[in-house]
């Protein structure tokens, strides 16, 4: 068999429903694991479905039973424990359905880098040259807050009706908060709360005036103008629709 056609095989996607435990700790107090299956897995990747918000660019940690012909490395272990790179999300539930989440990874390797234990709620990509690699992880380039100055997007200072919503391990509320915005785009806003609330954790964010439900990180938090506290967030899994 020809190297090449080798290669462009063993990068194809194979349909292997194997259970998963995915991790993910959205700061550095706030964890959750969930268990769910596989869809398709490669060497250097996998596609699966979450109950849980995540967003590109966050690490998870996967342990797999996966065939060992498909490792890179712990070859001989039950398990196949690796660090895995979100590149896709997309939100598949219906509107009056629970949550559901598609998700696609890219293996990245036995162990995390050192940033991440400093602050699991940073981001990275693949650097161009690394495609296919466990390495090469570059920090998100991107703006990291949702209430920098420098954003590309312009806000619309509206008040929009927001229900808060926080999610506990197994994905159930646990506090709630309604509010208003103080400026919100297609991709983040401003948001009164009197919610505790830290950066890098996930949320669910309702409106009843624009009939729709979308999931956010927040990216920061300040004092508003009028000594009410505020959280800068930015949309994971949709646009508003402004």
């Amino acid at each position: 068999m020809p190297e090449e056609r080798k290669r462009k095989r063993i990068r194809e996607r194979l349909e292997l429903q194997l259970p998963v435990r995915v991790k993910c700790r959205e700061t550095t107090d706030l964890q959750w694991t969930e268990i769910t299956r596989l869809i398709d897995v490669t060497p250097f990747g996998a596609g699966f479905t979450l109950k849980r918000p995540v967003e590109k660019g966050r690490l998870l940690h996967m342990t797999i039973p996966m065939p060992r012909q498909l490792r890179v490395f712990d070859h001989v272990e039950d398990q196949y424990r690796v660090w895995a790179l979100v590149r896709y999300v997309k939100s598949i539930a219906p509107p009056d359905k629970a949550a559901q989440f598609e998700v696609g990874v890219a293996f990245i390797g036995k162990r995390a880098p050192r940033s991440y234990e400093e602050n699991p709620a940073k981001r990275y990509e693949i650097g161009a040259l690394s495609a296919e690699s466990l390495s090469g992880l570059e920090e998100w380039q991107e703006l990291e807050s949702a209430g920098s100055d420098k954003r590309k997007l312009t806000r619309h200072n509206i008040p929009v009706d927001m229900l808060i919503e926080t999610l506990g391990d197994t994905g159930g509320v646990e506090k709630s908060e309604y509010t208003v915005t103080e400026n919100i785009s297609a991709k983040g806003a401003a948001i009164y709360t009197t919610l505790d609330l830290p950066i890098g954790c996930f949320i669910r964010l309702s409106s009843e005036q624009y009939k729709v439900t979308v999931y956010a990180a927040i990216r920061g938090s300040s004092m508003g103008p009028s000594g009410v506290p505020r959280i800068h967030v930015e949309f994971v899994d949709r646009e508003w629709p402004l």
